[in-house]
């Protein structure tokens, strides 16, 4: 019987200290080689690439983005990739409280849905990735720890930008235009009943009660999966989210 060598680390993810592991094997089968074409592709382009990373909420493609940054520029030979998020583009919480969304003819406040793609900034997001190509521009970031967004948190100036987000490839408007701003994507597919448990314990380590966080989790997490599997949108590359946590290809 196969037994996977599992590889753990500590990082911090949306300001969040966390303890992860990868399997060795998945990191040379799988992450090294996705690099290695990186690395050509941006060889190839001349400047700098930028680089979609799309999966269903609670599949730990935040830290995966981040660990990807930090192999790209520990193993020799590869081009230094950046890892950048999706979720600085929510609306901040002021906007989120002041604004509604009709939904099965009620009207509900955005705060409701966090999350859910009506609560990003996408022409905001558009316009970030059409000027990083070529200028070194700033990036908000989602801080978890005040569950807020942070403007101007950090600059985007590596040559491949890896950003990494649940709606990135979305195939509903205004979310599609944002795929031919992209020069790769990835996908990350994930059986549903394997995100909830950790949706509901994130939710909890960012300082929710459990029974607000399961409530949460079925008044938005849960329809955003579903959505995700039914308007993921196209990818180049297509992986899966495995019961333990470990990915392989679609």
């Amino acid at each position: 019987m196969y037994e996977k060598r599992w590889q753990s680390c500590a990082m911090t993810v949306n300001g969040l200290p966390q303890h992860i592991r990868y399997n060795a094997d998945t990191v040379e089968h799988l992450f090294l080689p996705l690099l290695r074409r990186l690395r050509e592709l941006q060889r190839h382009s001349g400047g700098r690439c930028i680089v979609f990373l799309a999966a269903p909420p609670a599949t730990g493609k935040t830290t995966l983005a981040q660990f990807l940054a930090q192999l790209s520029r520990t193993e020799e030979g590869l081009t230094p990739v950046q890892a950048l998020g999706m979720d600085g583009f929510h609306y901040p919480n002021r906007y989120l409280a002041a604004h509604t969304i009709l939904r099965d003819g009620k009207k509900i406040p955005l705060t409701s849905i966090k999350g859910a793609p009506e609560t990003f900034d996408v022409p905001a997001l558009a316009a970030k990735l059409g000027a990083v190509r070529a200028e070194r521009v700033t990036f908000p970031v989602y801080d978890r720890r005040i569950h807020d967004v942070m403007p101007d948190a950090v600059t985007a100036d590596a040559p491949i930008l890896l950003v990494e987000g649940n709606w990135l490839l979305l195939d509903e408007e205004p979310w599609r235009d944002l795929r031919a701003l992209a020069d790769y994507s990835i996908r990350i597919d994930a059986a549903p009943e394997l995100l909830r448990d950790r949706l509901i314990a994130r939710k909890v380590q960012g300082g929710s009660t459990a029974e607000d966080a399961a409530a949460f989790y079925e008044s938005s997490d849960a329809p955003n999966i579903l959505r995700f599997a039914a308007h993921a949108g196209a990818a180049d590359e297509i992986w899966r989210m495995t019961a333990d946590g470990d990915f392989a290809r679609g």
